[in-house]
């Protein structure tokens, strides 16, 4: 038995080195990249719901982009706060702002995809891009780069969508952590001519795309999923490309306790479960073969089987992976999780496994 383990083990390190190596190397070892303005009319698209705090200070960022032609369209759905007054209060202060009112629809109740299918229909412009209304651009040139990644066939752009840091909190760093690698990954496979999510705090795509899948028609009933699953639907390894100048991120504020970040990532993993086969497939065996990683030599060292071959082959895992992931980090601008990688990692590992368990059980709550 511990034969087959130790082989076993053997061939999880060979899986990890695959993933690290061979496919997020592709993101990590990639040369930093260069933008070229392209001018294209754009569409930003924000859709909020009680959020008059964020709006407030967020919407007059995105209003002073350094962009020659651009609207931003605000769409209110149904919200009880003041987060409609403010818009109407923008949409008078600045010329390019647009206002979508979602009412409550009996049909779509509390369905985020029906407000954003009314505020894409609303854009005047070919080219969309999407941030949340609790996000903010890093830069007044968040447009000019995001817009720059278009061209004839790439008509779908992803991007990265960060998180504040939090001085003195554990917590923010595993957050930003998963946060990387979730980037890393949908980077990395987009490189490799397979995209299979974005999200939706950092997207941008031609309105083309949007209607060539009769937009969020075939997962409309699946309350999540407005970035990922039609990104997953939609992009392909000729029509997508990604965007990763430091000045093209934005950022949101991370959750702040435990439960609040395990209910969020339970959505996260509950939409995954809607991918293709292929991208399902993918995602899983990464995630088997992280947990098998640290699992199955605690029964090796444990009997000390092979215990220096063991050892030896998790050195070498960490080092390979610790370069892999530093490179992935310093293009994001996340050098600082690096440095509780290993721990960080595996606190990572059975969170993961932690909601796996709770989602087979329960169903995740979604849009406000």
């Amino acid at each position: 038995m511990l034969t087959i383990i130790f082989y076993t083990f053997i061939a999880i390190v060979a899986i990890q080195l695959f993933y690290y190596g061979f496919v997020f190397g592709k993101f990590a070892f990639s040369k930093a990249q260069k933008s070229t303005p392209k001018r294209i009319p754009i569409s930003v698209i924000v859709c909020a719901k009680n959020e008059e705090e964020n709006v407030t200070k967020f919407i007059p960022l995105l209003a002073e982009q350094n962009y020659p032609d651009f609207e931003i369209i605000l769409i209110d759905d149904a919200s009880s706060d003041g987060t409609l007054d403010i818009f109407e209060a923008f949409e008078k202060q600045y010329s390019n702002i647009r206002l979508v009112k979602v009412a409550n629809n009996e049909a779509f109740w509390g369905n985020k995809k029906f407000a954003l299918t009314l505020g894409i229909k609303a854009a005047k412009k070919d080219y969309l891009l999407f941030t949340d209304a609790d996000c903010y651009p890093t830069s007044k040139d968040w447009i000019t780069l995001m817009s720059s990644q278009f061209t004839m066939h790439r008509t779908i752009v992803l991007g990265y969508g960060a998180y504040e840091k939090i001085a003195g909190s554990f917590l923010n760093k595993i957050i930003r952590f998963e946060t990387m690698l979730t980037a890393v990954q949908y980077f990395s496979w987009a490189k490799m001519g397979h995209p299979y999510m974005g999200v939706g705090r950092n997207l941008a795509y031609k309105k083309d795309e949007f209607f060539n899948v009769n937009g969020f028609i075939d997962h409309m009933k699946i309350r999540s999923g407005d970035d990922d699953l039609f990104i997953n639907q939609a992009a392909n390894g000729k029509n997508t490309a990604v965007c990763y100048t430091p000045e093209s991120f934005t950022y949101s504020k991370p959750k702040t306790s435990f439960k609040d970040w395990f209910t969020q990532k339970r959505r996260h993993v509950a939409t995954a479960t809607f991918y293709k086969s292929f991208d399902r497939t993918q995602l899983a065996l990464f995630f088997l073969s992280q947990i098998l990683f640290v699992l199955l030599p605690i029964v090796l060292l444990a009997f000390q089987y092979q215990w220096i071959i063991v050892l030896s082959l998790i050195g070498f895992r960490y080092l390979f992976t610790w370069i892999t992931l530093g490179y992935s980090a310093g293009k994001l601008k996340e050098k600082d999780v690096m440095y509780w990688f290993p721990i960080i990692e595996i606190i990572l590992i059975f969170t993961q496994l932690n909601i796996f368990m709770t989602n087979l059980f329960s169903k995740p709550v979604h849009w406000k």
